[in-house]
């Protein structure tokens, strides 16, 4: 599956590399591209709730929403 999330709150490179390891650290997720320009979040991933990997992200200290999946 893939899950498409959308953040506003990007304003630093390093953000990219702290919400890859948020969320590819999850059970069943398999890969995820962060791309830093247009703030969309790309997850591959097994059966994971999308909810889950936008609580993931909050934890890792940004706002997303879900955009598609």
């Amino acid at each position: 599956m893939k899950t498409i999330l959308r953040s506003d709150e990007l304003n630093c490179p390093s953000c990219v590399s702290k919400i890859e390891k948020a969320l590819t650290t999850l059970p069943g997720v398999d890969n995820a591209t962060v791309h830093f320009n247009t703030g969309r979040i790309e997850v591959e991933h097994e059966q994971v709730d999308p909810e889950r990997l936008r609580q993931a992200v909050r934890e890792a200290g940004y706002e997303a929403r879900v955009s598609a999946f």
